[in-house]
């Protein structure tokens, strides 16, 4: 039946077909994908896993099918409404946890759609003060649920105003945004253009007009020495950059890539 739905998976585009039925196969049958060989099927199992594997074969994402989405050392709840978190955005997450924080910092996560990132660096800082914000009340949603019984807290709020957590201003010892970024006019694949939230993925005619005030935001939040990451299109890590640097108020400002070599993401330091 893997098999079988392997081949109806890539003759309709999907483009890790295996991998995609193995992982739809464990879900029906309540196990991992390195356990599902070792599984025999209920009565209803064909039945359930064939109509997971048409939705599919539509371009439904796997991840709205079985409800979840593994993101770093987190798994969280995803669905029609919320922004998927992508295993690119890991890069950043290696990053973020690699830096020297305080003994008990505190976090910002700007868009933080699902929380997956929140949470990850929840996990990999458990002393730190950790805060999510979106402006989506289908996001909040489902990061309200992630993090339910954390120690991460959700804010609605939204993350290009003048005053975003303006309580916060001069304290914020890292910030993090995977905000909406990609350029208007982008062809994007099924998945992400009929599935994912247009409000968290489209930036603007250029895909910077929230990464421009994340920017501005980002200095008013971070304390000097305080580091920021934020992700953006692979075509615009260098106006990323230079948004950055001619702030005038970031110093180490520097273009990073993701796993597959793509630029990915910019992080700075907040200037003394």
């Amino acid at each position: 039946m893997i098999d079988d739905a392997a081949e109806v998976l890539a003759s309709a585009g999907v483009g890790s077909p295996r991998v995609d039925a193995e992982l739809l196969a464990a879900h029906v049958a309540g196990t991992q994908r390195g356990r599902v060989a070792f599984v025999t099927p209920d009565d209803g199992f064909a039945a359930r896993f064939r109509a997971l594997v048409a939705r599919r074969a539509e371009r439904v994402p796997l991840q709205h099918l079985t409800g979840t989405a593994a993101f770093g050392p987190v798994t969280v709840h995803v669905g029609p409404g919320v922004f998927i978190p992508r295993p690119e955005t890991e890069a950043l997450l290696e990053w973020a946890l690699a830096q020297q924080l305080p003994e008990n910092p505190r976090i910002v996560d700007l868009c933080t759609g699902s929380a997956a990132l929140a949470l990850a660096l929840s996990a990999g800082f458990p002393a730190a003060t950790v805060t999510a914000v979106d402006d989506s009340d289908a996001a909040l949603a489902y990061a309200r649920r992630n993090t339910e019984g954390t120690p991460v807290t959700v804010v609605r709020a939204d993350v290009t105003a003048g005053n975003v957590l303006s309580e916060f201003d001069g304290t914020v010892d890292l910030l993090v945004a995977n905000p909406p970024y990609i350029p208007a006019d982008a062809r994007l694949e099924p998945e992400v253009a009929e599935h994912d939230p247009a409000h968290a993925l489209f930036g603007g005619p250029d895909g910077m007009v929230v990464i421009d005030r994340i920017v501005d935001v980002a200095a008013r939040l971070l304390r000097p020495g305080g580091r920021c990451a934020v992700e953006h299109d692979d075509t615009t890590s260098e106006r990323t950059v230079a948004a950055f640097t001619d702030s005038g108020r970031f110093v180490d400002v520097t273009a990073r890539h993701d796993l597959t070599g793509r630029p990915r993401f910019v992080t700075a330091v907040r200037a003394g």
